[in-house]
């Protein structure tokens, strides 16, 4: 069993974790990322940003200095969005990292794919950015198909809690073999399902946590979700939806 997650905008170097215990898989086709990166004017990069000013002066200085070996830490630790604030990786036990390590998988647009431990550093690119690299339009065609082969399929199903944005990085390289299983958190308005982003991240760290807390490999096991808001439900979900509704 593998677990797809998104990356987050919000980043920071984690300076009280422990130290990465490795370089990304991809870290040369990062380099070449990079590269392209710093050719960009201030507008271009803006604009592939599409953020303020504010935000745009900040990670542009930040882009001239970046260098990826230079104050790295472990990316389950950098990363600073919702779904890893209730993750929460820093309360886990050595088991819980342990599993992290072996089952999570985080994909970038700038790292291609990231196991846990490895040494990242802060950085503003995100998947659906229109950056032609090399022969390539954008980054989709970019990756190809590497960020899928890097995944055990073999090993079990693949439990996508990454956005549409991210997973579509996964989806087009998908063998008719392969368990793919999306759980999704709702509220169940007028008879219908409805999601709301903030709460589904938030449900979606915590998904990860209840699974590194008590080992999870099997479906069976994630059904088990120990929410006090949320409950499996079978009448909602399929073999590719996993669905979990939401109290009222």
């Amino acid at each position: 069993m593998q677990i797809i997650l998104s990356p987050t905008k919000k980043m920071l170097v984690s300076i009280d974790s422990f130290l990465p215990e490795q370089s990304p898989l991809f870290i040369d086709e990062t380099t070449e990322i990079l590269a392209e990166l710093k050719k960009l004017s201030y507008e271009e990069a803006k604009t592939l940003w599409q953020c303020s000013d504010k935000l745009a002066q900040e990670n542009y200085a930040h882009l001239q200095a970046l260098n990826l070996t230079n104050q790295t830490s472990p990316a389950v630790m950098t990363y600073k969005g919702i779904q890893y604030q209730y993750m929460a990786p820093d309360l886990l036990t050595d088991d819980g990292l342990t599993y992290l390590q072996q089952h999570l998988r985080i994909l970038s647009g700038f790292y291609g794919i990231l196991r846990p431990f490895d040494g990242v550093v802060p950085y503003r690119l995100e998947m659906q950015a229109n950056l032609a690299v090399g022969d390539t339009k954008n980054l989709y065609e970019f990756w190809g198909k590497k960020l899928y082969d890097t995944l055990t399929t073999e090993a079990g199903p693949i439990i996508n809690l990454a956005s549409k944005e991210y997973s579509k990085a996964i989806t087009p390289y998908l063998k008719p073999t392969d368990l793919f299983i999306e759980p999704v958190f709702a509220s169940l308005v007028d008879g219908k399902l409805k999601v709301k982003a903030t709460l589904a991240k938030m449900a979606r760290g915590e998904m990860v946590r209840f699974m590194a807390e008590n080992q999870i490999t099997t479906l069976e096991g994630m059904k088990q979700f120990d929410h006090p808001d949320y409950a499996y439900a079978s009448e909602f979900s399929d073999e590719q939806k996993m669905v979990f509704i939401k109290n009222n």
